[in-house]
């Protein structure tokens, strides 16, 4: 077959790098982030986290192949925040909704399981 072994999808190769950043250099203020082993995922989240910025100009994603474990991010801004420091951004804002989402589900398990105790 030509579908490449699945941990390719998600094991970097030794010595490469999960996230490249290029400057945009015919817009200004925009740039590209290639981020290596993600897909359609975290494509959407980060997209939809980009907009909730108010500095965000534009952000959108892209999958250049299917068979090609890269994801494709480009970002412009209005220059109250370069690309980088909106994807940093994003990228904290996202990591501290997980938190929060972990926290609640670890809540409700351990009320799950005193209520299960209770019932016995």
């Amino acid at each position: 077959m030509n579908q490449p072994d699945r941990y390719v999808q998600f094991v970097l190769p030794e010595g490469e790098r999960k996230v490249n950043y290029k400057a945009d250099t015919k817009l200004k203020d925009a740039g590209t982030f290639s981020f290596r082993s993600e897909d359609h995922t975290m494509g959407n989240l980060l997209r939809m986290q980009l907009h909730s910025d108010k500095a965000t100009v534009f952000a959108g994603y892209r999958i250049p192949h299917p068979l090609e474990p890269v994801m494709v991010v480009k970002v412009q801004t209005n220059g109250t925040k370069t690309p980088e420091e909106a994807m940093v951004h994003a990228l904290q804002d996202l990591a501290s909704e997980f938190e929060c989402m972990l926290n609640e589900f670890d809540r409700e398990v351990m009320n799950a399981q005193q209520s299960a105790m209770h019932n016995l």
